[in-house]
């Protein structure tokens, strides 16, 4: 492959690795006087939160409303939940490996802080919570993904029922999805300036903050996390759809993983995956699904984080991380986490204070695994978000046969 054809197939990617990496540095030089670049940072994730919300609801609604057979959106559902449970317990399981040989807690020192437990909802309470909103208006902010997923897949069934994408509802759904998905062609066009200003900002305010008493957990957790990218995401991408998904995936992945991890945000980063996704060949009726359900459901990187953090706090009071039943319950715990808990009100807090609460651990420990999930963060949400855009051919694959990347390629419906 010529220098002008690796240029022209990973342009973007390179620029906005480049723009990230001048940011960081430009942190790194300036230090808190860097957070002069944090407005550009924040102008372009406000553009990427704001057109979210129309995107998942049109894209979803679209999708669904032009499904003739209602028994394809079933499939992709039960697809979807399988997949995300063996995914999440694959990440489970390597990370009690790791645990078990690097305690992460170990000659660590830290000051306990007082802190008072908020009190756990209980589980009905939080169910509702998570799939529903008390009022319409709810339904406008994008710290209720789960609600808006749930309202557009019902909306779409009623579009389908009406008449699907011939109808007037269905030609206009379909009409603004065109629309929505070039305004967010043109917004991933700012991102290496943004991205780049958000670096900045980000490693010059809190650069020196990541080192120091949750280093060792840190070391545990970021080389465990790009171990997982290395083995597991080429594996489930090869399960996808044999070496040239694989190649596909590498090639397109670049752009909604950086944006999560500079982002932190697995919502903001919804539309770099669909780009993605649309680029690699995933049918848009999949990808308009799964990726927005994966945002608040599909979380390798947090079941991963979950673990590290009920073994650090066992290891911070004395208490042995052993036994099949500490292990089974970390697992439970950690996929309920990130599968329910990631949807409710409140964002991720609610499953550091699951944690806390099923272990018996003192309201004391709160503040100890919320800071390590705020340093934790950044890797975290790249490894969900990246995954969704993984998990969307996975689930393509189980939904439309072993050659189903193949025929996209031939009938035009994918970029050879």
């Amino acid at each position: 492959m010529d220098k002008k054809r690796i240029w022209k197939s990973y342009r973007f990617p390179i620029i906005l690795v480049m723009g990230i990496i001048v940011g960081a540095l430009l942190g790194v030089t300036l230090g808190e006087k860097a957070t002069v670049f944090k407005p550009l940072g924040d102008i372009f994730l406000n553009l990427m939160f704001t057109i979210v919300v129309p995107m998942v609801y049109v894209s979803i609604t679209a999708a669904v409303g032009n499904m003739v057979n209602m028994k394809r959106l079933g499939k992709i559902l039960g697809n979807l939940v399988i997949t995300f449970i063996i995914t999440g317990m694959f990440a489970a399981a390597l990370v009690l490996v790791v645990v078990n040989i690097w305690p992460p807690a170990a000659n660590t020192t830290i000051q306990l802080a007082n802190a008072e437990m908020q009190e756990a909802a209980s589980v009905g309470d939080l169910l509702v919570n998570s799939l529903t909103v008390n009022d319409f208006s709810g339904l406008m902010s994008r710290n209720n993904m789960l609600p808006i997923i749930v309202f557009a897949i019902l909306s779409g069934v009623c579009v389908s029922a009406c008449g699907g994408e011939e109808s007037p509802a269905g030609r206009l759904l379909n009409n603004l999805n065109d629309i929505i998905f070039k305004m967010v062609d043109v917004i991933m066009k700012l991102a290496p300036i943004g991205l780049g200003a958000y670096f900045a900002n980000l490693v010059g305010e809190f650069g020196p903050e990541l080192i120091g008493d949750y280093g060792r957990a840190m070391v545990i957790y970021y080389p465990m996390c790009l171990v997982y990218v290395v083995i597991a995401f080429p594996a489930y991408t090869y399960f996808a759809g044999g070496m040239t998904a694989v190649k596909r995936m590498l090639k397109h992945i670049l752009s909604p993983a950086l944006t999560a991890f500079a982002t932190q945000s697995s919502v903001a980063a919804i539309p770099a995956n669909m780009e993605a996704c649309r680029k690699i060949g995933v049918p848009e009726d999949i990808s308009n699904i799964v990726l927005p359900m994966g945002a608040t459901m599909h979380m390798d990187g947090s079941v991963l984080s979950s673990i590290i953090k009920i073994s650090f706090l066992f290891g911070i009071f004395g208490q042995p991380f052993t036994g099949v039943g500490t292990y089974a319950m970390s697992v439970v715990v950690a996929i309920l986490s990130a599968f329910v808990l990631s949807g409710a009100p409140g964002g991720g807090l609610v499953g550091e204070m699951l944690i806390v609460s099923l272990f018996g651990f003192p309201a004391e420990a709160f503040p100890l695994i919320a800071t390590l999930g705020f340093l934790f963060d950044p890797a975290a949400t790249c490894l969900n978000s990246s995954g969704d855009t993984i998990a969307s051919m996975m689930i393509t694959r189980m939904v439309e046969g072993r050659d189903w990347l193949a025929k996209r390629i031939a009938s035009g419906e994918a970029e050879a």
